[in-house]
């Protein structure tokens, strides 16, 4: 019951209400009509008097105390958003400046290739240069020797009749000298050939060279550039905590202000509401005296036969306070009865029904469900009249009729390791529920290990640190930047040894819609279940209430992928219209195993449909 009130005050503080919704609805057409309230028999003694002040005193350092502790609760939630998106802004400006790095040395490469292109374009050119030349000698020395057979053929054929004596001798000389001189031309052409070859190979080893010498100062700005860039990024993190540090101090100082100030208020208002309580009072006890006098002085018999005087020509009946729910009022309630209560009733038609879908759908149950809950709520009552308290009473019914088979704990099994993988969106309050969970299950008498699979975000292993150290839980983890299934598959090990009876597995948040991060999750489950096919035995999806119909789309993209059991609900205390559980409840019937509506320990707790729809519906 204790998380019933605090379901009740802490559910939809921030949005549009369904029970404000139904009586703009009821009171658009509606009529009224007068009922009697029954009235006390008799004014406040001294005795409830006092007791209604202690109510009003306990009433006022509770609500202080809860005020405290949510605000408490929504700094520290709005701090862990902060570093979330400022870690978020900060991988994403490394990320632009790694890629701006890694395109300045594709850049870099490019115009390096484009450069030994050229290079190696002039080289084949120059190659095909020599070798046109070398065609060009081959060519004139062909034409020389055609020319030089030409002469001496005619030589021969001059001198043939006039020294035919000297024939064979000139023939001789000629071809010695012939042979010498073809034997010459060789010569040169083989000296040249070797000439050109080493030329090459000189060219070959300067180019060979050249290479060496740019890979070697390309490697030497690399590690310079990796160097300047490092103490870069060390200076602008020094800077940024610096900043952070001051930002926080100078937030802390304007909030206890704030505080201050709000508790000064609280207290001066709840000082004149117990000074116009105890003023009342007084009233109440002057008047019944008066009444009391006045019957004193009649005559007996007439005293007798007369009916006994109610308090409705007390002065209090006239009092114009604040409104509360009849089962709420209490001892200063009751001060003020004796009342007629006007209630209003509507014909429920078409028009109201319409009115109804639509607030439905405004409360985020979306259109499937709001359709078939006020069509189930209408069956047999088309043309009645409804006041607002009896159209709560069957939205209530309907809803918890809905919600009650998914309304189920967290089955626990002797299995050891029970492992239990915790997954959900970006700032879904994973970490947190773990906490809560390993604390709760901890004070059952069950053996914890909490893994922290969140590697990425030092925020998310620091927080689970601290719940760890609350609840003597030990809490695995590994280094920024580690492989989360890496850490998963040595928590394994760990906790078999341990003979631990439950693993938690904390993930990193991912978006629904990145395909590259719900693979990772995909591997983390694969890893697993190398060490035991059947884990993870419960795969918890965590649920911001805040994030409304997208809310439907995390569940289908996560059970596809990672074969969600069960549901936890987070975040019913803040923006939440809460509708969206409906919803996930009539198109999935996954088990919600909790709700949370705070911080505290306290604050999750099993899931109970018909407290939900009371909540949900403002009925008291």
């Amino acid at each position: 019951m204790a998380f019933f009130k605090k379901l009740k005050e802490r559910l939809f503080k921030s949005s549009s209400k369904i029970d404000e919704g139904l009586d703009a609805i009821v009171s658009d057409g509606g009529e009224e009509e007068t009922v009697e309230v029954a009235e006390a028999p008799s004014g406040p003694t001294p005795e409830e008097i006092a007791a209604a002040e202690e109510e009003a005193r306990i009433a006022k350092e509770k609500a202080e105390a809860e005020e405290k502790a949510r605000q408490e609760a929504l700094e520290a939630e709005r701090e862990a958003e902060r570093e979330r998106q400022a870690e978020l802004e900060r991988e994403r400006e490394e990320e632009r400046r790694r890629q701006e790095e890694l395109e300045r040395e594709r850049e870099a490469e490019r115009q390096r290739q484009e450069e030994l292109e050229r290079e190696r374009l002039a080289e084949q050119q120059r190659q095909a240069e020599l070798e046109r030349e070398r065609e060009a000698e081959r060519q004139r020395l062909s034409e020389l020797e055609a020319a030089r057979a030409k002469a001496e053929e005619e030589e021969r054929q001059r001198i043939a009749a006039e020294q035919k004596a000297a024939k064979e001798a000139a023939q001789a000389a000629a071809d010695a000298a012939e042979k010498a001189r073809l034997e010459e031309i060789a010569r040169q052409q083989e000296e040249e050939r070797k000439r050109l070859e080493a030329e090459a190979a000189e060219r070959e080893a300067e180019r060979s060279r050249l290479e060496a010498e740019a890979a070697e100062k390309e490697e030497q700005r690399l590690k310079e550039a990796e160097e300047a860039r490092r103490r870069e990024e060390e200076r602008q993190r020094e800077e940024a905590e610096a900043q952070e540090r001051e930002d926080q101090r100078r937030r802390e100082e304007e909030e206890a202000k704030a505080r201050e100030a709000e508790r000064q208020a609280q207290e001066a208002e709840a000082a004149e509401r117990l000074a116009e309580a105890e003023r009342l009072a007084e009233e109440a006890r002057i008047a019944e005296e008066e009444r009391l006098g006045e019957l004193a002085a009649r005559p007996a018999p007439q005293a007798v036969m007369e009916p006994m005087t109610t308090l409705t020509a007390s002065p209090l009946d006239d009092f114009e306070g604040e409104e509360e729910p009849e089962e709420k009022r209490g001892l200063l309630g009751r001060l003020f009865g004796g009342q007629k209560k006007t209630v209003v009733r509507r014909t429920l038609d078409d028009d109201m029904l319409e009115q109804l879908e639509e607030l439905l759908i405004t409360a985020d149950m979306g259109v499937d469900t709001a359709l078939r809950v006020t069509a189930n709520m209408a069956e047999g009552r088309m043309g009645k009249k409804l006041s607002v308290e009896e159209i709560k009473t069957l939205l209530s019914d309907e809803v918890s009729r809905i919600m009650d088979g998914v309304a189920k704990p967290m089955p626990l099994y002797s299995h050891k390791p029970q492992v239990v993988l915790v997954v959900g969106v970006n700032g879904s309050g994973k970490t947190t529920t773990i906490g809560k969970l390993a604390s709760q299950f901890k004070a059952a008498g069950k053996s914890v290990v909490i893994a922290a699979g969140d590697t990425f975000r030092a925020a998310a292993v620091e927080q689970l640190q601290v719940w760890g150290e609350r609840a003597g839980v030990p809490v695995l983890t590994a280094p920024e930047g580690t492989d989360p299934a890496s850490l998963a598959f040595d928590a394994m090990d760990q906790a078999q040894r341990d003979g631990a009876d439950l693993l938690m597995i904390d993930t990193a948040g991912r978006l629904q819609n990145r395909a590259d991060l719900m693979e990772e999750l995909s591997k983390i489950v694969r890893v697993i279940r190398k060490k035991d096919p059947d884990a993870p035995h419960n795969t918890l999806l965590v649920l911001d209430a805040t994030t409304g119909q997208n809310a439907l789309s995390q569940v289908k993209v996560f059970q596809e992928l990672a074969d969600v059991s069960g549901l936890v609900m987070t975040k019913l205390d803040g923006t939440a219209k809460g509708g969206v559980l409906v919803a996930l409840a009539d198109k999935f019937g996954l088990p919600i195993h909790a709700i949370g509506v705070g911080e505290q320990i306290d604050d999750l707790a099993p899931f109970d449909p018909e407290d939900f729809a009371k909540a949900l519906v403002g009925l008291e």
